[in-house]
């Protein structure tokens, strides 16, 4: 399993993967490179693509705001055999800026970069090769409201409480 999480800085894509995936996923995120990391999107396709050699599932921890990422992504789980899922995080523009201006140091991300990351955010659907895209939201009170969107998820979803279709 590959899974893609699609949303703006401060969308609450790594407190849903926290919360959600099991531990033993592997966890690729650019973030998580040094500053000075040269060619981050060929790094991340490595890492990817390893781990699904290994049968591991992976969960994709950026904003993947396009086909232009995600595509190359969606190549790699095919070559290897892996159901590739999309968790889109529809823009919710205040919420995600006020969360982004309480990070600190690193996390934060500068408004230009948040507002260039909107300007290139695309929906997923499965016309872009996923085999599934799921729906996720803050719901308000410290969790998340998944759900398939617009149907390309299975029936009766398993969304809020399991992290969606395969997990």
């Amino acid at each position: 399993m590959l899974a893609v999480l699609v949303g703006l800085q401060g969308a609450g894509k790594t407190t849903f993967r926290i919360r959600v995936f099991p531990r033993d996923s592997v966890v690729v995120s650019k973030d998580l490179f040094p500053r000075s990391a040269r060619n981050k999107q060929g790094r991340q396709l490595r890492m990817v693509a390893e781990a699904l050699e290994r049968g591991s599932s992976v969960v994709v921890d950026n904003t993947n705001p396009s086909p232009l990422e995600w595509a190359p992504l969606i190549a790699a789980g095919r070559a290897h055999g892996a159901r590739v899922v999309a968790y889109w995080f529809p823009p919710d523009v205040p919420g995600a800026l006020a969360r982004n201006a309480a990070r600190q140091g690193r996390e934060r991300v500068p408004e230009a970069g948040f507002f260039d990351t909107l300007r290139r955010l695309r929906r997923p659907g499965r016309s872009d090769g996923f085999d599934a895209v799921w729906e996720v939201r803050v719901d308000g009170r410290g969790g998340f409201d998944v759900r398939p969107a617009d149907g390309t998820g299975e029936a009766g979803g398993r969304g809020a409480a399991r992290g969606g279709d395969g997990w």
